[in-house]
């Protein structure tokens, strides 16, 4: 038997728990250390939260390593030591320098959550969702200084549902990269498997902000359900009634047009916001201070009511996606 492939594993939220647990379950791997953000605080509490993979790590008992930045020669030692084949990066959230990727014997490589060149970055989940994308994927990359330019090894994809989420589609891209990683990363390390260029066409998407939930409703109406959908779990699509903040968690496309833009109606006993083209359904939504509720308990309770003008929200000033 061939000794085991050597691991430090980098990637911090659940996107990245599949792919250790995978690997940490496998004979023909070793993952000698696990490598994830520090505990951040969170919440209104503000108390200190473990990432997603540090909980992982413990649970099957395997060393975990949490350092602010990876810049100098201290920060390194410990990836230095373990003297591993490979590094792996799953989401970790820190970009690797010249000397980093120096360290492993065979190399870095990264799953990353689109199919490259698509979507270099921050947030490729949301960005597919978006653009009205038919699928994505995870890409096994080769790591090089530049951000998710490396050649890739090899792709692996699923179609974007007509329902999915950036929750859901998180979850399943997470599981799909956990089966690249321990399907091809054998064969590349054993020079079976080539790394090819990244084809032209490419993009880059930024960090998502908080702003970027904000509801544009002179957008067509299947813009605004993606808008939706992509923005789940997290910035969450908002609007605005007057001063409130109104958060829409779940909505669906009516393509009939009846209503002026940004108004709130009922019709056939939902709750339909008019946009540039079509009536959006809301589902679920939640107002500033309360609790998630079903748009018609809010329109029963009084707290939005019907011919109310929700307001549109100016885009951000940077686009998510630009062409690079």
């Amino acid at each position: 038997m061939p000794e085991p492939i050597s691991i430090v594993y980098f990637g911090t939220p659940a996107y990245a728990e599949p792919a250790l647990r995978k690997l940490a379950s496998d004979s023909r791997f070793d993952v000698r250390l696990v490598v994830t953000q520090p505990d951040r605080p969170a919440g209104r509490g503000h108390r200190l939260v473990s990432p997603a993979v540090k909980a992982v790590a413990d649970e099957l008992r395997l060393p975990v390593y949490q350092p602010e930045t990876l810049r100098d020669e201290a920060s390194r030692a410990p990836l230095v030591a373990t003297e591993a084949d490979v590094f792996m990066v799953a989401a970790y959230g820190l970009i690797f320098g010249r000397n980093t990727l120096a360290i492993p014997r065979r190399g870095c490589v990264n799953l990353h959550a689109s199919i490259l060149p698509a979507y270099r970055g921050a947030a490729p989940i949301p960005a597919a969702i978006l653009n009205g994308d038919a699928e994505t994927g995870v890409t096994l990359m080769e790591m090089e200084a530049g951000l998710d330019t490396g050649p890739i090894v090899d792709i692996a994809r699923t179609p974007i549902g007509a329902e999915d989420t950036t929750a859901s589609l998180t979850e399943r891209l997470g599981i799909l990269g956990g089966d690249l990683a321990i399907g091809s990363l054998p064969s590349w390390f054993a020079g079976e498997l080539s790394a090819s260029p990244q084809p032209k066409g490419a993009s880059a998407v930024r960090k998502l902000r908080k702003a970027d939930g904000g509801i544009d409703w002179t957008q067509p109406v299947e813009a605004i359900e993606r808008h939706v959908r992509a923005m789940w779990p997290w910035p969450r699509a908002w609007t605005l009634l007057d001063d409130t903040m109104i958060q829409i968690h779940r909505a669906a496309i009516d393509a009939a047009a009846r209503l002026g833009v940004g108004e709130v109606g009922v019709e056939d006993r939902r709750v339909v916001v008019g946009t540039g083209s079509g009536n959006l359904v809301l589902e679920a939504v939640q107002l500033a201070g309360g609790k998630p509720i079903s748009a018609a308990d809010a329109i029963g309770g009084g707290l939005i009511q019907p011919g109310a003008i929700l307001a549109s929200v100016a885009p951000v000033d940077e686009p998510l996606i630009r062409p690079v």
